[in-house]
């Protein structure tokens, strides 16, 4: 089929904006409109929900979205897919044909599952998950909507495949058609992070005219898997090549992007401004996917608790050192985890800007050690330190979940699409897989000549996009000029990436250049742990990772300022 397939974004996470449906219904003309609920986070979350209640494990702000939206989807023609059904798509898919009756509509809602391996971890030598769902790919969503789904409802699937089963099915593509795929995994990247591709979380906001209320993002796919990234007209935020690399950027690795149906070629993307807010992505190359599936596995850790100590004025240390003393002294220092933020300032003229915060958590097995740690954090209160205060009251602690990664062979997983009539239908592996290589040699550019430099902050000339993947952190940097490009690929290697983040010392980096972006990504291995919903680190899922890269002060030669 030829023409394009406008795919659009309302849902970045569980817990974004709620209103984004209908505004996406209703700012402008869409074929698809697609969601994205589900991060490894997340799964935890509907795992504990789940274990409370058989009936749940479903994104349930999404059916509350149907509620006001569903009659308008229909009445615009436009067919949602989303990731919502979590741990329970078939639940959410009941839920949506009640919904549909409740509301006299004939609404054909379908449903893709088999990603769910908790039952059959043993046999696949997984260890004694709380969650652990494969990554399945595009063609569950791609046979549903083939069968006339006006919804489509997916366990864990990749966020990329609820816009590349739609192109898939709309245009035809076959199993093996590795470019057209790449292309739309693609754009699909781009666009599953909602406002993040329209100036959210944009490094260089303040130039943007209007920030404040961000549209969410659409794909106009062609059938050869370029796309154009736009949004509607009259909404906020900006497409530009730069809000679109800052995306492409966010939470990937090396140049080869890896999925269940396709591995797609960051390194070959070429982005053209068309117009206004209008950015085609083309040129992608793609492979055969890898033989194995990544499997997103949870597991309950143990216990935590937290407070943070309030430490005003004169003898910072000392103070910090004493509370820590006698906190240790009280529970014990295992699983004690301290940091204190020297937020204080000399001389200051105000008490809050006298203070620094001395933050204490504990992790441990025991619950009644997590309530014990709040009860002697509060004992403390009238035979500590000067001053003595606490930010809030500590609580008696909350179970935490451990993240992991695990593989397992594609056929193992029994991939299905339930089709609106009920008709289950097996997806089966893709005809020819491929061990992911390495990246490829980059050439890089010569150093620029030598001249003077002046010392400004990195973020004056660079823009950066970082977060989680599991315990990695992921920080992508990019320039927005060729002679810019220069200076950084040789200016910010690994090891001076250690220097200006001194958290990062000590630990595995990975760096890979994206010369079409003008861009080097790294990934900090074991940075957070064993994922944001164990880790203690100020910053656990390293949102601001790259601000605080962009705040550190560099040589920059002057002629790139």
């Amino acid at each position: 089929m030829t023409g394009t397939l406008r795919v659009g974004n309302a849902s970045g996470f569980y817990g974004d904006r709620f209103s984004a449906m209908r505004e996406m219904l209703e700012g402008g003309p869409l074929d698809v409109l697609t969601g994205d609920y589900l991060a490894e986070l997340t799964m935890l979350i509907l795992g504990r929900d789940r274990m409370r209640d058989p009936a749940l494990g479903y994104a349930r702000t999404f059916l509350r979205q149907m509620e006001e939206c569903l009659v308008l989807a229909g009445e615009r023609g436009v067919r949602i897919v989303t990731n919502a059904g979590g741990l329970h798509p078939a639940g959410l898919a009941a839920a949506l044909r009640d919904l549909a009756a409740r509301l006299g509509l004939r609404t054909r809602v379908a449903h893709v599952d088999g990603d769910d391996l908790r039952e059959r971890a043993g046999e696949l030598g997984i260890d004694a998950p709380l969650t652990a769902n494969a990554y399945l790919g595009c063609w569950g969503v791609a046979e549903c909507l083939r069968a006339g789904a006006d919804v489509v409802v997916t366990g864990r699937v990749t966020d990329a495949s609820l816009v590349v089963g739609p192109a898939a099915a709309h245009f035809g593509w076959s199993r093996d058609d590795w470019d057209a795929l790449a292309g739309a995994t693609v754009a699909g990247h781009v666009l599953e992070c909602g406002a993040q591709a329209t100036g959210g979380n944009y490094s260089f906001f303040t130039e943007l005219s209007d920030v404040d209320r961000p549209g969410f993002p659409v794909a106009e796919v062609s059938a050869d898997g370029s796309a154009v990234i736009t949004k509607h007209a009259g909404t906020g935020g900006a497409v530009t090549v730069d809000t679109v690399t800052a995306q492409l950027l966010y939470e990937i690795g090396g140049a080869h992007y890896a999925g269940p149906d396709v591995v797609a070629r960051f390194d070959t993307a070429l982005l053209t401004q068309e117009g206004v807010d209008r950015v085609r992505i083309s040129g992608v190359r793609g492979a055969p996917p890898p033989p194995d599936l990544k499997v997103c596995v949870n597991r309950l850790g143990g216990f935590r608790n937290a407070t943070t100590f309030v430490l005003c004025g004169l003898d910072v240390e000392a103070k910090a050192a004493l509370a820590r003393r006698q906190l240790e002294a009280a529970v014990g220092p295992d699983g004690l985890v301290w940091t204190l933020a020297r937020t204080d300032h000399a001389d200051a003229d105000t008490e809050e800007t006298a203070s620094a915060l001395l933050h204490a958590t504990i992790k441990t097995p025991d619950p009644a050690r997590a309530k014990a740690f709040s009860r002697a954090a509060i004992e403390l209160a009238l035979a500590s330190y000067p001053g003595f205060h606490v930010t809030a009251p500590p609580t008696d602690g909350t179970p935490f979940g451990v993240f992991s990664a695990a593989f397992v062979p594609q056929d193992a997983v029994e991939h299905r699409a339930v089709l609106p009539d009920g008709t289950s239908v097996p997806i089966p592996p893709p005809p020819t897989t491929t061990p992911l290589p390495p990246d490829p040699p980059v050439a890089r550019p010569g150093p620029l000549p030598g001249g003077p430099t002046r010392r400004v902050p990195l973020g004056v000339l660079a823009g950066a996009r970082s977060g989680d993947k599991g315990g990695a952190a992921n920080l992508g940097v990019w320039v927005r000029s060729d002679p810019a490009y220069r200076w950084l690929t040789h200016e910010l290697t690994t090891d001076r990436l250690r220097e200006l983040l001194p958290e990062v010392a000590g630990l595995p980096v990975d760096r890979h250049d994206f010369p079409n972006l003008r861009a080097v990504n790294f990934v900090v291995h074991g940075l957070l742990g064993d994922g944001v919903a164990s880790a203690t680190r100020f910053d656990p899922q390293a949102k601001a990772l790259g601000e605080w890269l962009r705040s550190r002060i560099v040589d920059v030669p002057e002629v790139l300022l």
